[in-house]
């Protein structure tokens, strides 16, 4: 009887943070042999808490690991090897904060939970007071005024840095607690929040967008990023979305609870519907449209992971994130003609003015301008009639 050759056995590289460091962790089932190599390089720990040997994650480490085995193993990447996000985070020293001034943040939590704000809100706005209690340590509440918070701003804020939306989302904090404790010296109205960034959003071209589905080869990623930009839809509603909220009869998607506590309805592309048809048979989620385990919610680190492969694949130069894709779907909308109230409407945005910015990025209209310099080597070739072209190359 023949003998079947040996499978190859296959060891998957992780990005984790294990013991306060970045750590390059290796998964393979039971093989000896392996083991008995891992061993000889000296660098390796076993750790029971993981179940998996590990080492430093840097290029050293990975270029020795490929030396050592060469063709004996397939190496298999798991999308956090592709996560930039994964850092050791350096750990801040507890807050000092009195048993008083805790029970007046508990309540100050509970007013805000009675002002129906969301549970976001809430952890955001309690961490800003917290930070801000801390600072101020034994000051009495009834003696900080505006010029304690721009203590703390330039104390610990700015030094953090924080960005313009975290400085602003910190002042309505402030503001709030102001309303709920009156008895502080916080005036409120001289409290001024610093005006908004206006940065343009990074926008993909359409041939950008196909050339980014084409080199999305998982089938499961590719349903994810066509799902994201063919809707529009923020990454937290692309997690959240049910198979039953999916119509496919109707070609409706049903957003429920998103960011304002609102529910939309927005377009199923035509041509996604075979793409999703092949990854819901293949896969077969049961509650969300993306699962990672059973029933459960995907990953926002994994898409974020597999995205920038995706996009390096694709030879696109831009920083692209999955909110770059519904940046892309609303530019691609206005320049399609859609009026501006109904993409408004397909965003979600409460304001208007939010869906403004789109205005600034389509190049629609831009298009239609001439530059002056155009504008100035035509006439001079309008104005010699031996002259069929003028070009800038030219000596």
């Amino acid at each position: 009887m023949k003998k079947l050759p040996e499978q190859i056995p296959t060891i998957t590289l992780k990005k984790v943070i294990h013991r306060k460091q970045v750590r390059l962790l290796l998964k393979f089932k039971f093989n000896q042999n392996l083991i008995s190599k891992i061993k000889k390089l000296n660098t390796y720990n076993w750790s029971k808490t993981l179940k998996a040997w590990y080492t430093d994650f840097n290029t050293k480490n990975i270029q020795l690991l490929k030396e050592t085995f060469k063709n004996e193993v397939v190496f298999k990447l798991d999308a956090s090897m592709y996560n930039k996000n994964i850092k050791v985070k350096l750990k801040r020293p507890p807050r000092v904060i009195s048993e008083e001034n805790k029970v007046i943040i508990r309540s100050y939590v509970k007013y805000l939970k009675g002002k129906r704000y969301s549970e976001s809100t809430v952890k955001t706005y309690f961490t800003f007071i917290a930070d801000f209690f801390d600072y101020i340590q034994n000051t009495p509440l009834e003696d900080i005024n505006n010029r304690t918070v721009e203590l703390f701003i330039e104390d610990v804020f700015v030094p953090r840095n924080y960005s313009i939306s975290t400085h602003r989302q910190l002042i309505s904090a402030i503001k709030l607690f102001k309303d709920f404790y009156p008895e502080c010296k916080i005036e409120n109205l001289q409290l001024k929040r610093p005006a908004k960034s206006k940065l343009l959003p990074t926008v993909l071209s359409k041939e950008e967008i196909i050339d980014l589905l084409r080199f999305t080869r998982n089938l499961k990623h590719r349903a994810i990023l066509a799902m994201i930009y063919s809707a529009g839809l923020r990454i937290s509603e692309l997690l959240h979305l049910q198979l039953k909220h999916i119509d496919i009869d109707r070609r409706q998607i049903i957003v429920k609870n998103s960011k304002g506590r609102k529910d939309r309805n927005i377009i199923l592309a035509e041509s996604f519907i075979p793409l999703m048809h092949n990854y819901l048979t293949s896969y077969q989620p049961q509650v969300y449209f993306v699962e990672g385990k059973p029933t459960q919610p995907y990953s926002a680190e994994s898409i974020r992971a597999f995205l920038h492969k995706a996009t390096k694949k694709a030879n696109i130069k831009k920083r692209v994130t999955p909110h770059t894709l519904r940046h892309s779907y609303a530019t691609h909308l206005l320049e399609n003609g859609i009026d501006l109230r109904y993409i408004q409407e397909l965003l979600g945005h409460a304001k208007p003015e939010t869906t403004m910015i789109y205005t600034h990025v389509s190049k629609k209209d831009l298009l239609k301008i001439e530059s002056p310099l155009d504008l100035a080597l035509k006439s001079l070739v309008e104005s010699d009639k031996n002259r069929n072209t003028l070009r800038l190359s030219d000596n």
